[in-house]
């Protein structure tokens, strides 16, 4: 349970396997400090789903400590020095040599742009055509790659995809689902500082590492600066931090490059406040607005910083969120009923971009995808394998805690809290089934951020998702080595 002191939490370690049962039992998941709120009458379609189940504030009001912090800023700090040390899934750019050989750059990219052994599908159900994919591979002008390579620095200027080809082309593994394109990757921010290792052979496209990813982005996507002021982008204060799911720039005309630009939940951003308050940012007076610096491409790609207005009708906040239980419910919700979107397509989302924005609010990294979250050495790890039973495997789901990650095979979802004798979760699904009154497995097309008990969902006629949990990580204070 969320417990009503946090410091028997500090102290609690996933138990050794032979323990499990009596560790987990002696710590049930979710206290109740008081008599739940009604839940009012069942909506129809998702299993045991009732109207409160989609509010945070009905999670929250079933915890006894909502308010107690998980962990404070230095535990935090703490943390992401730790998912830096120990992941090799995050990046530090700045340690890039100042000269790297053609060999290292080459292996970076085929790590990634490795065509698909499986069949692929244009938008219109056709198989990709043998002459669009040597041409796609020759984009990725390998041949050109000199014998040594100075990495360049630039920050991003607008929200764009991260890909694994250098090209827009979707490419789909099913025909008629055009949802989930085999080609994309994930998405950078606004403020993001990246490494330019190499440009596709038609000069459209960068191939650049990120502190989480390494993929192709455009181009115009990118400002160039020199490595000092990239670096030093947004290190000090004062900030905003996006605390909604999106915020938005305000409109105008005088900069465009700057007008109505969306940024994403944990976007932080570097405030002007010595601007001058009778001075108009953009053709607008910005007593109502915060005065943010942002970055934007040159004509010949070159970073500029400026300045540009952030509404103050914007979900933003001065720092980082203190992370506890009720603004973590807070935060996910924030997200409830969006589209899902594969690899942050469609100006969304997907299941690990969503949890990890998330917790971005907070100030706390996690790897980009599930599965680099699921085994990140970082965080407080259950791991589970074939030989674990049934029992086992629905005691861990019965101490899950608020914010507690559980990983299936390419999926990820985060625990909310018990009622009816079942665990309770949110999550960006692209799918989702259970089994209806009549026995048969009801498959659901969610597609989005939904609240949906886990005890029920099924992978197949036969498995249920508890059964195919791969781990479940949490994010815990613990105690320096």
């Amino acid at each position: 349970m969320i417990l009503a002191s946090r410091e028997p939490l500090r102290q609690w370690r996933w138990p050794r396997r032979l323990t499990l049962a009596v560790c987990l039992l002696a710590a049930p998941a979710f206290a109740q400090a008081a008599p739940a709120p009604d839940p009012g009458a069942p909506l129809p379609y998702v299993i045991g789903l009732h109207e409160a189940y989609l509010t945070p504030q009905y999670w929250a009001a079933r915890l006894d400590n909502a308010d107690a912090p998980i962990m404070d800023r230095a535990q935090i700090d703490a943390q992401n020095a730790r998912m830096r040390a120990q992941d090799s899934h995050i990046q530090d750019i700045a340690a890039l040599p100042a000269q790297l050989d053609a060999a290292q750059v080459r292996a970076s990219i085929s790590a990634l742009s490795r065509w698909p052994g499986r069949a692929l599908f244009n938008e219109r159900g056709q198989a990709i055509a043998p002459a669009l994919r040597s041409g796609i591979e020759a984009n990725l002008g390998l041949d050109a790659i000199p014998a040594h390579v100075a990495p360049a620095y630039g920050l991003v200027v607008k929200r764009a995809a991260l890909r694994t080809f250098p090209t827009r082309e979707r490419v789909f593994s099913t025909v008629g689902d055009t949802d989930i394109d085999r080609f994309q990757e994930s998405a950078l921010f606004p403020g993001d500082k990246v490494a330019v290792v190499h440009r596709s052979a038609d000069g459209r496209w960068l191939f650049v590492h990120s502190e989480r990813y390494s993929a192709w982005i455009e181009a115009d996507a990118i400002a160039g600066g020199d490595k000092a002021t990239v670096l030093g982008y947004g290190t000090k204060g004062p900030y905003r931090v996006v605390t909604g799911a999106t915020a938005q720039t305000a409109y105008t005309p005088e900069e465009p490059r700057v007008s109505r630009l969306q940024l994403e939940m944990g976007v932080r951003l570097p405030v002007l406040a010595d601007w001058p308050a009778a001075e108009a940012v953009n053709g607008q007076q910005a007593h109502a607005s915060w005065v943010v610096q942002l970055p934007v491409r040159e004509a010949d790609g070159r970073l500029k910083l400026v300045p540009a207005l952030l509404p103050r009708s914007q979900d933003t906040a001065a720092d980082y969120l203190p992370l506890t239980p009720r603004l973590l419910l807070q935060q996910a919700f924030k997200f409830l009923g969006e589209r899902y979107g594969w690899g942050h397509d469609y100006d969304t989302r997907d299941c690990s971009g969503f949890v990890s924005e998330i917790y971005r609010s907070f100030g706390v990294l996690l790897p980009r995808n599930t599965s680099a979250q699921a085994v990140s050495p970082a965080l407080d790890r259950l791991p589970f394998t074939d030989k674990d039973t049934k029992a086992a495997r629905d005691r861990a789901v019965t101490d899950l805690q608020v914010g507690d990650l559980v990983y299936i095979p390419g999926h990820v979802m985060m625990a909310i809290g018990h009622v009816d004798g079942r665990t309770w979760v949110i999550h960006d699904t692209a799918g989702g089934s259970w089994s209806g009154a009549d026995g048969k497995r009801v498959q659901a097309h969610l597609n989005g951020v939904s609240v949906t008990p886990l005890e029920p969902m099924m992978a197949s006629d036969t498995v249920r998702y508890i059964d195919r949990i791969t781990n479940i990580q949490r994010l815990r204070a613990k105690t320096p080595e």
